[in-house]
């Protein structure tokens, strides 16, 4: 019987130390439970992705410093660790430490280089295939996308390897959709190979991406065997019997046909012997069943992961944000609150002489169900005085302009951003995918802000979260009121969002066809009014300068504004119907 340890571990980008230690702690457990083998994440010692200090030879010499210290811990045991390798250029790499010596490295040889992903910025491919063996059993080990690719270095591994098991370490970032997609993936690997599948995600939050965990092991027919917990550290033990590998390719003829279709020239894996270890007494080990999470559990999982590990791996202890009595602000508070917990978590209600009673009533109501501070700080006095400053230059218009409706906006968020500079908290801006999308925002207004939870979340989604939340909490979490009321910026009388956007409800699908899609105008005036896609085709071009400025956010749809979609600020292509 062969013991898998997998150490889910929430790694922080250049914690080295921190990264270390968890590594050490994960390898401790998997030797009080008897593993032979002990599989970590993609860049565990340094955390991903690690950017431009991969640039730096000094953090370049602590992590190789960090990996040399960890190969003592490896006694007993054979442990697979995710790190950054220098030869004759740099390396995303996996070590293979057996009871206290290095016995191999496995470079990366697939570099993702699209949406998120530079590593053809920092890292060569390798080119070099390798297999393990312990004692009778042979193993190969991949590093993310090398096992993405049906005809990947896993495939040579195990057909001309004769590997039984493939170990994947990954940092496989998420999105909605993704982990049914990604396991379906996985499942298709493992049966086609004719191998039992180990799949080792790393979790946690860094800067606008979120890892969702979700590690996996497979049977080499694709059933799942094991999953790690989603959005949290956990520590995954499994018994895999080797006998059954080999009845599974007996019974199963896809090998042998593949084998015999195997183009020449095929290099054959390096076989590297790792001598078997002693297994002392092993505990029983313990029994659980996971189910998927629903669509808007997962999501809210994601920003509240997010939002955790923004605030706390920056050294932020509390945040604070603005409350008007709208969705998006009633939601991001949620969120923060059921991140850090509602002591670290306060609300500031700004009215204005066009606030309805209703914003600073729901406001307060909202802080009460969470248990947040709220406090109130009028706006009135300040625009008054602006107003006054810049009367020379606007005049005494009666009717108010944008100028005036964003300045409103804009002495929010000074005074904000006061709070935050006199306390050293961390001011959440509330802003959704929607709303930035079109440059429904104001620059220095609503815009500003360290972190922005709902960045990429859509306008229609957002309301699908807060029901979902209300229905968690058994109770109205967020006031009904909220929910139902038609959105406005309040900035002017009886201002509503749909005077300046079409409904959201049409807003958001032709936001994902041509944002997420990249469909043409031509084929979303099939589907919708060219004067509506038209118009959201152009606020999206023009806008490009506003998100530049924006503050990062979680990801959690497939392509999100920044990395993902990488649009030029000065551009004169405009798309036609």
């Amino acid at each position: 019987m062969l013991r898998l340890f997998l150490c889910q571990m929430n790694a922080t980008v250049g914690d080295i130390a921190g990264n270390c230690a968890k590594i050490r702690q994960g390898l401790e457990r998997a030797r009080r439970y008897g593993a032979d083998i002990a599989v970590f994440p993609e860049c565990a010692v340094v955390g991903y992705p690690p950017e431009d200090l991969l640039f730096q030879s000094q953090f370049i010499d602590d992590n190789l410093a960090a990996l040399d210290a960890l190969r003592e811990e490896s006694r007993g045991l054979t442990a697979i660790v995710g790190f950054v390798q220098r030869e004759d250029d740099l390396y995303n790499a996996a070590a293979v430490l057996h009871n206290g010596e290095l016995r191999g490295v496995v470079k990366k040889s697939i570099l993702p280089n699209y949406g998120v992903f530079d590593e053809n910025r920092y890292f060569q491919g390798n080119r070099e295939i390798q297999v393990f063996t312990l004692g009778e059993r042979r193993f190969g080990v991949t590093i993310c996308e090398d096992l993405w690719y049906p005809a990947g270095p896993a495939h040579t591994q195990a057909l001309a390897g004769g590997a039984e098991l493939l170990i994947n370490l990954s940092a496989s970032p998420y999105h909605a959709g993704k982990v049914q997609h990604r396991e379906t993936m996985l499942a298709t690997r493992a049966a086609d190979n004719g191998a039992a599948l180990v799949f080792c995600n790393l979790v946690g939050g860094q800067d606008e991406l979120v890892f969702d965990g979700n590690s996996l092991v497979l049977s080499p027919g694709g059933e799942v065997l094991a999953r790690g917990l989603p959005f949290e550290e956990d520590y995954l033990v499994v018994d895999l019997d080797p006998r059954q590998f080999f009845y599974h390719r007996v019974r199963d003829p896809r090998r042998r046909v593949a084998m015999r279709r195997e183009p020449a020239g095929v290099p054959t894996p390096q076989l590297v012997a790792l001598p078997p270890l002693p297994r002392p007494p092993r505990p029983d080990l313990p029994t659980r069943e996971l189910s998927p999470l629903g669509a808007e559990e997962e999501v809210y999982r994601a920003l509240v992961l997010g939002c955790r590990d923004y605030v706390t791996k920056n050294g932020f202890a509390k945040v604070l944000l603005g409350l008007s009595g709208g969705i998006d602000s009633a939601l991001t508070a949620s969120i923060a609150v059921d991140a850090l917990g509602p002591g670290q978590v306060l609300g500031v209600t700004m009215p204005s002489r066009y606030s309805s009673a209703g914003s600073v009533d729901d406001s307060v109501a909202l802080a009460g169900n969470l248990g947040i501070e709220c406090r109130e700080i009028p706006i009135g006095g300040p625009f008054e005085a602006f107003q006054q400053a810049l009367a020379p230059w606007f005049g005494d218009a009666a009717e108010l302009g944008v100028a005036q409706e964003n300045l409103q906006a804009r002495v929010r968020g000074t005074l904000l951003m006061a709070l935050s500079n006199r306390f050293g908290w961390l001011l959440l801006s509330t802003g959704n995918k929607s709303e930035t999308s079109v440059g429904y925002c104001t620059l220095y207004g609503d815009m500003a802000g360290g972190f922005s939870v709902l960045k990429d979340v859509p306008k229609t989604l957002v309301y699908r979260l807060a029901r979902w939340r209300n229905r968690e909490a058994g109770r109205g979490w967020i006031p009904e009121n909220t929910l139902t009321k038609e959105p406005s910026a309040e900035l002017r009388p009886d201002q509503r969002d749909s005077d300046s956007l079409p409904p959201y409800e049409v807003l958001d699908p032709i936001l994902q066809g041509y944002v997420e899609e990249d469909r043409s105008l031509a084929s979303l005036c099939r589907q919708f009014s060219e004067e509506d896609v038209e118009q959201v085709v152009r606020l999206v071009d023009r806008n490009e300068y506003k998100r530049r400025q924006a503050a990062p956010g979680v990801k959690i749809t497939p392509r999100a504004f920044g990395k993902d979609r990488r649009f030029p600020i000065t551009s004169a292509y405009r798309p036609r119907p």
